[in-house]
């Protein structure tokens, strides 16, 4: 099976399909959507669509379900618009257009089918004896390019039999970014491991109500996979946890693009040597760190450049894919924090990743093998804030140097990333389980003395695990959560800053801070 996917996945791959410009007489001219001439899907492969499941439904049965969107590298001009359908579909297609209801002609969509054996998995709902002995869930990608900066769009997504262009009902929009450079103001949320279920619910209904530009799942995301993940042999999956999964999310995912980091629970070892075949399926994020990189990739908006990175490839705690980019992340790494830091138009770099460089959670730990390998850049290249998932809590650290706390920043402090060092915040409480440390909890209007040394456990390469005393664990909440920043412009006599607070899944305010360089 992993091989009959990878051959798919190589012979249509994102990269083939999106490589080219516009495809002639595909332009986006309804309702004005685009400036003229700036026409914009990519094409696709060249005779049919070839499938891994030769059933056919009428497409008039059929309904998409689960759209979830992503910008590209440049959000101002890409957008990504993704979505399934049940089963196979003839000429899947979005419209889109400025004005509602006056949408572009279809614009083709890319089929990605991943199959999965009944075989290797253990459903978590009963499965009627006369089921098939494979599920094949079908992924549809369309890349839109060059669209206009700071404009909101519409769009329906529908195939052959099924077109929704009349049905106002089934719209979604979305807005691209304002121009690369901008200072204005805009709102991010970032959080991992969500999972499926009722917690799960209540902090995706948070975004809705924040209603960022953004949003970053750090990893971890529906937990079909169940274990330490990359160990097929072992670890429990239901695929069509992932169906529950994008459908959980569609009412913010459909508007609100979400930009994903790789878990070790993304790690499905069934489908490709890296575990990342279903991703490559499921998701399309910019990838540009290297060909063939899975959701290792740079981008901006506005005045912040923001990186995703592959805690996997550094991860002793979990090593299925230690080191397997073979130091192609950490040099891609360094090339890009250099770039970043050298363009005068960013203000702020935020990092973010599944694993933790640094918390004092013992479910998971800090992992050590980001304090060796990536933090030093992040010192070198005063790197503002690093975001991660991983441990099911939400913990901040004072802003660290070389290991160690600078300075001490409560809540509602404000910290100079110049001068102090980067800030470190674990956003693990999207959902998925609630995780425990070794010290009280202390957080917004619940301060708990923590001046003493808390134990960090960490593991080493050998896999044996250890414990050292630290001092930077500054704010610890244990509940469901989310990061919410505030990008703030600067003023005549301000510079800009970022106000960057955390919020449990009932909207209490349980951190804050100002990250401000001078």
């Amino acid at each position: 099976m992993a091989e009959k996917h990878d051959k798919f996945v190589n012979q249509y791959s994102r990269r083939t399909l999106f490589r080219v410009g516009a495809v002639s007489g595909a332009a986006l001219a309804a309702g004005g959507v685009l400036l003229p001439g700036a026409a914009a899907a990519s094409p696709g492969p060249t005779g049919p669509t070839v499938l891994l499941n030769a059933d056919k439904v009428a497409g008039s049965a059929l309904r998409p379900f689960g759209r979830h969107i992503a910008y590209g590298a440049d959000p101002s001009q890409q957008v990504v618009i993704s979505w399934q359908v049940p089963a196979a579909v003839t000429a899947p297609f979005v419209r889109i257009g400025t004005v509602p209801g006056d949408f572009s002609p279809p614009i083709q969509a890319e089929v990605r089918a991943l199959t999965s054996q009944m075989s290797w998995q253990h459903p978590v709902e009963e499965v009627p004896p006369n089921s098939p002995k494979s599920i094949t869930q079908y992924y549809l990608h369309a890349r839109i390019d060059r669209l206009l900066p700071n404009t909101t769009y519409y769009y329906v997504v529908g195939h052959e039999g099924y077109d929704p262009a009349a049905r106002l009902g089934e719209m979604a929009s979305f807005r691209t970014a304002p121009a690369a450079g901008g200072d204005g103001t805009f709102s991010f949320t970032a959080f991992g491991d969500q999972g499926v279920g009722y917690n799960a619910v209540a902090t995706s209904s948070l975004i809705a109500g924040l209603d960022p530009a953004f949003h970053l799942a750090m990893g971890d995301l529906s937990y079909a996979l169940e274990g330490e993940g990359g160990h097929p042999e072992e670890d429990q999956y239901d695929a069509r946890l992932w169906d529950s999964f994008f459908v959980q999310n569609e009412p913010v995912t459909a508007g609100i693009p979400w930009m994903m980091a790789l878990g070790n629970h993304e790690m499905e070892g069934w489908y490709s040597a890296d575990g990342y075949g279903g991703v490559r399926a499921r998701f399309t994020m910019p990838d540009n760190a290297w060909d063939g990189s899975t959701c290792i990739y740079s981008w901006r908006y506005q005045n912040v450049g923001l990186i995703s990175l592959d805690g996997n490839d550094v991860c002793y705690n979990s090593p299925s894919n230690l080191d397997y980019t073979k130091g192609k992340q950490l040099k891609w790494l360094g090339k890009t924090l250099a770039a970043f830091r050298a363009d005068p138009t960013i203000d702020f770099i935020v990092v973010y990743c599944h694993q933790c460089t640094y918390s004092t959670c013992h479910s998971n730990g800090a992992e050590l093998g980001a304090q060796k390998d990536w933090a030093p850049l992040f010192d070198k290249y005063q790197v503002d804030l690093v975001l991660n998932g991983h441990n099911h809590i939400y913990e901040r650290t004072d802003p660290i140097r070389a290991g160690k706390a600078v300075k001490k920043v409560p809540s509602r402090g404000t910290t100079n990333p110049v001068k102090d060092g980067t800030t470190y915040i674990t956003a693990g409480g999207g959902g998925g389980s609630v995780s425990e440390f070794p010290a009280p909890d202390t957080y917004l209007g619940h301060e708990t003395s923590n001046d003493a040394p808390v134990p960090m456990k960490y593991s080493e390469r050998d896999g044996q695990d250890r414990t050292k005393k630290v001092t930077w664990s500054r704010v610890r909440f244990r509940g469901y959560s989310l990061v919410a920043v505030d990008v703030i412009a600067g003023t005549g006599t301000t510079p800009p800053k970022m106000d960057v607070r955390a919020i449990s899944a009932d909207g209490t305010l349980v951190d804050q801070i100002i990250v401000q360089r001078s």
